[in-house]
């Protein structure tokens, strides 16, 4: 051998072991280290952005906590019809995957076709064509969710902005109800006839709803966030009483707050916010039915809260509904038992929780003296630091100076319990984001 053509061979064996390695870089790029299906037979449309090949931290974008089943769709569901949900996300990425809920379903819920994509605009379910993707699970662009279960998308490459809003899509051909649903979305979503899972136009979507239907998650592989804030609380938190369509619960505001002070470059943990609020919920108690419709704080912690993607810090708002929905007078030591249960399950994790103290109602048809005394109660031992490792203090910020068993004027709603979206704001004005910073303490 030439010692000019042994060079050649060296450079060539080189050359090959430059290329593997690129390769085994691809394969092993960033993640949570969630389980997920691979592509396989059956690639999907977009083949091309059908896995995830940039950096980053998988975190939650949107999510929110499934309710009940829908009244109407015991018998057939929704079949033959396609669900077009649109969510806002809390941060950007450039990946994306989705979670599907069949939580309250008697029967398999069959998809056989799922995309997601871009918004074309606001309060539209005209989609941006070019970043139309559709969506594949473990490889097959069909799912069928067992009863009582869910189903998570394989990855797609998309641009997803902060603040922009997503179209997820669903069809489903055959019988399956009722309906997995949150039915207090305060946003406007949309139903089709037939399969329009891949419509951009969203002329055939004629039928507006504000539910959010079987969706209950949206992550993204983000470079602006490395870790989810879960936002854990009731009709407050859910934003019952604020604006359809213009995200204004208070979660969104604080998501907004967050990312503009990093953009500003104070030194903040960088987070995404997922609302985890349902209208009505109790520390305690379930709503009816098997599995509870409405299932209560403790019941639904592990799957709303610790379950969610790469969880750093939960942030509690919960038990004004213990109180006003309690036909007896509620006791305030189970209220804080069952907070301090929640607190003790967040910290086997190690997250950290903030916790909200109750703001007032009286006006409210539920108000009497002796319901005031009980969430005074729990206010006391929420501010002496027994309770959560960090605290709000939205009963103080949101109270009428003059009458402190008020909420003050401009932040009532006019149901003298729910804030207005001058209340909301004002709940994400007074929220310290400090307090997101570190870890939960081992022991209150």
């Amino acid at each position: 051998m030439t010692k000019r053509h042994g060079f050649a061979v060296l450079s060539a064996l080189v050359a090959l072991v430059i290329a593997v390695s690129a390769g085994i870089y691809l394969t092993v790029a960033a993640d949570d280290g969630t389980s997920r299906g691979t592509l396989a037979a059956g690639r999907p449309h977009h083949g091309s952005n059908a896995a995830p090949a940039s950096t980053g931290t998988w975190v939650g974008a949107w999510a929110t906590a499934p309710v009940g089943g829908e009244p109407g769709t015991e018998a057939t569901g929704l079949a033959g019809h396609s669900v077009r949900n649109v969510v806002h996300a809390s941060a950007g990425g450039t990946s994306a995957r989705i979670t599907l809920s069949n939580l309250y379903g008697q029967s398999p819920l069959t998809i056989t076709h799922a995309t997601l994509a871009l918004a074309a605009g606001d309060g539209t379910a005209a989609a941006d064509a070019e970043t139309m993707r559709r969506l594949s699970f473990n490889g097959s662009t069909s799912v069928v969710i067992p009863a009582g279960g869910q189903a998570v998308s394989d990855a797609v490459r998309v641009t997803v902005p902060h603040g922009g809003d997503v179209l997820v899509t669903t069809y489903s051909p055959t019988p399956s109800g009722p309906v997995t649903y949150h039915p207090h979305a305060r946003q406007i979503s949309y139903v089709a006839a037939g399969d329009r899972t891949e419509d951009p136009t969203g002329t055939p979507y004629t039928e507006q709803t504000t539910y959010w239907r079987y969706l209950t998650a949206l992550d993204v592989l983000s470079n602006e966030a490395a870790g989810t804030v879960v936002v854990f609380g009731d009709s407050i938190t859910d934003g019952i009483t604020s604006t359809i369509g213009t995200n204004r619960r208070w979660p969104d505001v604080l998501a907004g707050r967050l990312r503009s002070a990093l953009e500003n470059g104070q030194q903040l943990p960088r987070y995404s916010v997922v609302n985890e609020g349902i209208s009505g919920n109790q520390v305690l108690a379930d709503g009816l039915g098997r599995p509870a419709e409405n299932q209560s704080g403790l019941g639904r912690f592990g799957r709303d809260a610790l379950s969610r993607t790469n969880v750093k810090v939960v942030v509690i708002d919960l038990g004004v509904n213990d109180i006003l929905r309690n036909r007896r007078l509620a006791d305030p030591d189970r209220i804080l038992t069952g907070l301090r249960t929640l607190v003790r399950q967040a910290h086997a994790r190690g997250l950290k929780v903030v916790g909200a103290t109750l703001m007032p109602f009286q006006g409210h048809r539920g108000y009497t003296p002796a319901r005031e005394a009980v969430r005074q109660q729990v206010n006391a031992q929420i501010r002496a630091g027994g309770v959560y490792d960090a605290v709000v203090d939205f009963d103080k910020a949101l109270r009428d100076p003059y009458d402190p068993r008020r909420l003050r004027a401009e932040y009532d709603s006019g149901d003298h319990l729910h804030p207005s979206d001058l209340g909301f704001a004002r709940m994400a004005e007074v929220f310290d984001l400090r307090a997101l910073e570190g870890a939960g303490q081992a022991e209150l």
